[in-house]
This record gives C-alpha cells, structure tokens and sequence, in this order.
C-alpha cells in the first residue's frame, strides 16, 4: 500500500523544511508528522520520507530504529516502555517490566486488544542517574517501584 502526506501535512513539512540548511536535516520532525498521520513508521512511510527528503530509504531506517519514539508498527493509546539497560536493571526494572506485562497481559511489542495499552522492553533512554524508569508516551516516571508502575496503569485505566 502506498503511502503518501495529506495536503495539511505536506504544508507542515515544507514549513519545517525552511527551517533548515539541507533537507536532510529534517528528517526526525518529518517523521514525527509522519507518524502522527500513519500511528507507525512502516516501509512504505520511510519510502516517501526518503522521496522527499532526497536521502535513502536506509538513512531513514537508521534514525526510525535508533530512537524510541518511533514505532514500525502500531501501539496503542498508551504506549509504555521500560528501560531494563544496566542502570535501569541494577535498580530493579526487571522486575518493574515483569510487574507491567503481568498486569496488562502483554509481552515485548504486544498491543491490548482495546488498543489502549502497548509494552516494549527498550534500551537506554538517557535517564540512568534516576533509575529504574518508565515511559509512557512521551512521559517519563523516574526512580520507579513495582507499586508505583502498578499505580500509573490504573490512573491511565481511569482515564478511560
């Protein structure tokens, strides 16, 4: 299936390309427009990001699967990940991420049935000094406990 920009977001790309010296330079900001409009980051995405951008479809891959917030596939409304990188696991995330699959039924890139929750295991996420951590969306909870993670998931299930 081909993918291509809406005319709104075509507009935001080109304002966000006036922003910089070379197209390339863009690229995160497009594929967070990309992302909003799609809900993941799939091959056919990162084809026309490339088109666009003038750089190969393996350059855009490259940053897609360095950083966390982009997803190749779809999450749900409340995307959690949970840093087990050393820092994290010294301070107990295993057992924090144990706690989370547990309680949502979930395992490694799995999606709830109502598509509300997502997990995903990841590797560092810059926030050692306040180990173990979890992020939801865009949000990060720091010096987490197993009762703590237990307490974030029911707040979000109340918020539906």
């Amino acid at each position: 299936m081909e993918f291509k920009f809406t005319e709104d977001n075509l507009k935001r790309i080109e304002e966000s390309l006036s922003r910089y010296p070379q197209k390339r330079a863009a690229l995160m900001p497009v594929l967070f427009i990309a992302q909003e409009q799609n809900e993941y980051i799939s091959g056919e995405v990162m084809t026309e990001i490339s088109r666009i951008l003038e750089i190969t479809p393996e350059d855009v891959l490259g940053v897609v699967t360095f950083y966390t917030m982009y997803h190749q596939q779809p999450v749900g409304k409340y995307h959690i990940q949970v840093c087990t990188n050393v820092s994290c696991m010294l301070k107990g995330s295993s057992g924090i991420y144990e706690r989370v699959k547990e309680k949502l039924g979930l395992d490694h890139m799995q999606v709830t049935k109502d598509k509300l929750f997502s997990l995903e295991e990841v590797e560092c996420m810059g926030s050692c000094g306040t180990a173990p951590m979890l992020a939801v969306n865009e949000d990060y909870f720091e010096n987490l406990t197993k009762e703590e993670a237990d307490q974030i998931i029911e707040s979000l299930k109340n918020r539906n």
